[in-house]
């Protein structure tokens, strides 16, 4: 019979989607299973930047947050599945959410 035993979280220290969620260590395979993450809360305070045709998603977290690697917390907020996707002209503007008041839906 598949089990999943001891709950657990992870603090990190650093911004990262996987922050909130429950794993589990499975029994039978002795591996732990990861939760699936939600969408940020989209009332977070934001800025709108008006897309140009060379902006990318990592190019913005870089100019917003100074981490391209944030580019998800863009993508994310704003709803977009498809990080590699080319932002102009599908998008006159995009939402850049505040990092320190960004929050997940449960």
């Amino acid at each position: 019979m598949d089990v999943l035993t001891d709950k657990q979280t992870r603090s990190y220290d650093y911004t990262s989607r996987y922050a909130p969620f429950s794993f589990y260590y499975h029994n039978w395979d002795d591996k732990y299973v990861y939760g699936l993450t939600s969408q940020l809360v989209d009332t977070t305070e934001y800025v709108l930047h008006n897309i140009t045709d060379t902006d990318t998603l990592d190019k913005l977290a870089y100019k917003y947050y100074g981490r391209p690697d944030l580019f998800w917390v863009i993508a994310d907020y704003n709803r977009i599945q498809d990080s590699y996707t080319r932002l102009f002209p599908k998008y006159d503007t995009i939402k850049i959410p505040s990092l320190s008041g960004i929050r997940y839906k449960r």
